[in-house]
């Protein structure tokens, strides 16, 4: 019946994957009457939901892609499917077919994104008309066959409001927040897959005044930041023969033409990073940038590792990210209470020490632990025993708050974060 549709389709010019991406009624009936099959409204409606999906979509997962709150569909096999709904991955029964058709579905969302997918060209990255991020691998890169990963992308922007309200950043790390973006500061935000970093990244971007330009740098758009003056630019992939392709290191390059106020790299994971660098370090602060880290102890690693892909030693790095970058915000997924939560676990001072090496002092620390605005010390609270910035005091100072009080706590550099950044 689908191949009846999509053949009526082609030929009244209407080509799947093509610009209208429009399939009504009337075409499925069509295909209807011409099998000799009658239905009715509703079976018809149905019919035509499914048949958009399979046509233009992505098949059985597009309603999984359509559900509010899925952030992720992975694709292992045509009996291993998982969905993550924002508490992590749970498996799903979906009914793909075999093999072949797991194949069938990547090649032609690759085409979807217009990227090609085949055993010359095995590994694809593209983003879908809808805007949901496609990676996709076919044999003989893996050899149990096909395996695809759609990122799905949120029509939502959250504000910073919301991720405080929503229990992702602490009531009392939001001054701070707000005094990084209103006073300038080059922010790095870390984190694992997943964990929230380009949400972030966005609520941030929304506290930027309006009269300022952003240019923002990504391989994949997925930054839409509530922002009246954003300029997207987005790396382009070679063709077939190798040429053609842009990316990130020219795209920042080009961004230091286009009159910036602020400079936004969706994620530092290349060559690129010197770019990044450079332009911090020659007067244009403000700048954002994420990257996979850890923890914020272990940022000055990976910098030195992608630094390393355009050849800077170490001591350069060193130099360039203790002068270009000023603080660093690391997010991870924690448990409590049953749920997994994305929260913002750390506050990072970035620096040199006597020896001339990177590092990251930690300014205040997280584990999810939920406190009322107001409880605690000003910096959230304390552990049992004291923080590790000071005591426990009990007179809510900065280096302690009461004992047991839960919530954030306290690092050696927050002092000196907050005097220097806190709105």
């Amino acid at each position: 019946m689908l191949d009846g549709v999509r053949d009526r389709l082609v030929r009244s010019g209407d080509e799947p994957g093509g610009a209208t991406e429009v399939l009504g009624d009337a075409a499925v009936a069509d295909a209807l009457r011409a099998s000799g099959r009658v239905l009715g409204t509703t079976a018809l409606r149905e019919l035509t939901r499914t048949a958009h999906a399979e046509i233009f979509g992505a098949g059985p997962l597009q309603r999984y892609l359509d559900e509010p709150g899925v952030t992720d569909v992975l694709v292992n096999g045509p009996d291993d499917v998982w969905v993550d709904r924002g508490a992590g991955l749970e498996r799903v029964e979906v009914a793909l077919g075999g093999p072949e058709a797991v194949r069938a579905l990547a090649v032609r969302l690759a085409a979807a994104g217009g990227q090609r997918l085949d055993d010359a060209s095995p590994v694809v990255d593209a983003r879908l008309p809808d805007g949901t991020r496609l990676h996709a691998v076919v044999a003989p890169v893996c050899a149990t066959g096909a395996v695809v990963s759609l990122r799905v992308l949120r029509t939502r922007t959250f504000r910073l409001d919301d991720l405080v309200a929503g229990g992702t950043v602490p009531h009392a790390w939001e001054p701070v927040l707000r005094g990084l973006v209103a006073r300038r500061a080059n922010v790095l935000v870390s984190g694992g897959t997943g964990t929230g970093k380009t949400t972030l990244l966005a609520a941030l971007l929304a506290l930027v005044p309006p009269d300022e330009r952003v240019v923002c740098v990504e391989e994949a758009r997925e930054l839409d930041p509530d922002h009246p003056h954003v300029v997207p630019l987005t790396a382009r992939r070679p063709n077939v023969e190798g040429a053609g392709g842009v990316d990130l290191a020219d795209l920042v390059r080009a961004a230091l033409r286009m009159r910036p106020d602020r400079i936004v790299l969706g994620e530092c994971r290349g060559p690129e990073v010197r770019e990044v660098l450079m332009a911090l370090n020659t007067g244009h602060d403000g700048g954002l940038a994420t990257i996979h880290a850890n923890d914020v102890e272990g940022v000055p690693a990976r910098l030195e590792a992608l630094a390393a892909l355009a050849g800077m030693d170490r001591a350069a790095v060193a130099a360039q990210a203790a002068g270009g970058l000023d603080v660093v915000l690391h997010l991870r997924r924690v448990r409590t209470a049953g749920t997994t939560r994305r929260v913002l676990a750390q506050l990072g001072v970035v620096r040199q020490d006597e020896r001339g090496a990177l590092r990251v002092d930690v300014a205040g620390s997280w584990d999810g632990t939920v406190v009322p605005p107001g409880a605690g010390s000003p910096c959230g609270g304390s552990t049992v025993g004291g923080s590790p910035g000071g005591g426990s005091t009990g007179d809510g100072s900065p280096g302690g708050g009461s004992t047991g009080a839960a919530g954030p706590v306290a690092g050696p550099a927050w002092d000196e974060l907050v005097g220097r950044w806190s709105a």
